[in-house]
Order: structure tokens, then sequence, then C-alpha cells
């Protein structure tokens, strides 16, 4: 085959497949288009886009909604990251466990938590034993479900570690847990840290669902806002809560990114030292 009309992975496009995709993608664009400014005519409409209804964001009280539900927003996201990922490492560790009572505990348990809405899970516990006290059942609710997703990502990870590893640290006459604790997990939560990030990064978006229980995190003070002010400005206050929103899972990003780097530069020059 010519190297002129296929590559490595795939044949090259010919000219009337490249006018066809061509085609294709202006026509995609155009139709997108159109549906933005459907969206967008629409909420002129319905005067969203008035200049009065962006006229609350000028008070103190108002600013301070904002920056207070961002604030309790991420103290629930930092409660229940951490629950998530302990629970998420035991429930882990049970599943690869050489015991089948644990073993069997630790699959029922993943596999309910991964099984159960979100929303009716925190709901009940709402209902059940934190009326008075929201933020916990929105924490708790978040760690047992995420943490049941993160154990399916750890293990995974662990088991991805070569297995000559697990072997040479039997060899050196290390315990079962040992082994675990010092040579697999710190390997595969390396080797696993993007997908626990992103995990993390829906964590952070679910808070948001603590808006049914009345926890007021970002999105519950963006609907007061919206609710308690003249005009029903609902869009001007998506458009100002959206970027927080985004800033937030950017940082996490950016603090994952930051991370991974670290960590690979660590894990080279301990290669090189050794060498």
């Amino acid at each position: 085959m010519s190297t002129r009309t296929a590559s490595v992975l795939y044949d090259v496009p010919g000219p009337r497949a490249r006018a066809r995709n061509l085609t294709l993608g202006l026509l995609g664009l155009a139709g997108i288009a159109g549906l933005l400014w459907y969206v967008i005519s629409s909420f002129a409409d319905a005067g969203q886009f008035d200049p009065l209804l962006w006229s609350p964001f000028e008070y103190t009280a108002v600013q301070q909604r904002f920056v207070d539900g961002a604030l309790d927003t991420l103290k629930a996201f930092g409660l229940a990251a951490i629950g998530s990922l302990v629970l998420g490492s035991l429930l882990a560790v049970g599943r690869l466990s050489d015991h089948f009572p644990v073993r069997i505990v630790s699959t029922v348990v993943v596999q309910f938590f991964r099984a159960m809405p979100l929303v009716i899970m925190i709901f009940a516990l709402y209902r059940a034993a934190f009326g008075a006290q929201p933020m916990w059942a929105l924490v708790i609710g978040l760690a047992l479900y995420n943490g049941a997703v993160q154990a399916e990502i750890i293990r995974s990870g662990i088991n991805a570690v070569p297995h000559g590893q697990a072997e040479a640290a039997y060899a050196l006459g290390l315990r079962k847990t040992q082994v675990m604790a010092i040579v697999l997990i710190p390997q595969a939560v390396r080797s696993m840290l993007p997908a626990i990030i992103g995990q993390l990064v829906v964590t952070l978006k679910d808070t948001s669902l603590g808006y049914i229980i009345t926890y007021p995190e970002l999105l519950n003070q963006m609907r007061l806002v919206a609710s308690n002010s003249d005009g029903y400005p609902y869009i001007p206050v998506v458009l100002v809560g959206a970027p927080i929103y985004i800033g937030m899972c950017l940082a996490l990003d950016g603090l994952a990114r930051w991370i991974e780097s670290r960590s690979r530069r660590g894990a080279s020059r301990r290669s090189t030292t050794a060498a």
C-alpha cells in the first residue's frame, strides 16, 4: 500500500472523502450555531438578558452568598473526597483479600453503593438520620457512592501492577499487608491518578445535589438569589455561578497534573539513583 494513500493507523481519505467530511463538518457547525441562536433568542424574548436583572449582583449580601456557597461546596467536597478515598482503598483491598468472607462482603458493598442512585441515598440519609445536619447527609452519601467507584479504580490499578513486583516483595520476606501498603497501592495510585482525579471532579460537581436537602452550597445559594430577586434572573445567576464551578474543577485538575508531574519526577530520580 502506498505511503501517500495510507497512514499507520488508517487509510488517508481521498479528495471525495475530504470534501464529504468538510461538508458534514460545516453542516454540524451550522446546526450547533442554529441551536445556540434559538436558545439565546428564547432567553432574550423572556427578558433574561434585561440589564435590570443584573442589578442584584451589585449588593454585597448577594456577592457574599456566592462566596459562602463556594466555601460550603469546597468544605463538603473536601470531607467527601477524603472519605471516598479512604473507603475506596479499604474496599479495594477487601476485594483483593485472600479471605473469602472479606472478599464477598467488600464486593456486595461496592456493587450496592454503585447501583444506588446518589440522589436517593443523600435524601434517605437526610430524612433518616441527619435532618438537623444536612452537610453530613451530603458528605456521607458522596463518600459512599464515590468510595465504591474509587474502589474499582484502585482495584484495577493494583491488578495492573506487574506480578513480579509482589513476588519480589514476598521474596524479601514482606507480609501480604506490607506488600499491599508499601509496594502495590502506591504504584497503583500513581498509575490510576488521572482516573482518581476524574472521579474527584465528579464528586465536586455532585455536591450540587445538596440543594435537595437545603444544604447551603453554591447551587442552593444561586437558586435563592434567583428566586428572591425581582424578575427571577435565573440566566444571569447561572452565568455568574457556572464559571465558579468550572474554575473549581479546573483548579482541581491543575492540582492533579502538578501532583502527577511531581510523582513522575520523583520516580525518575529514584530510578536514576538506583541505577
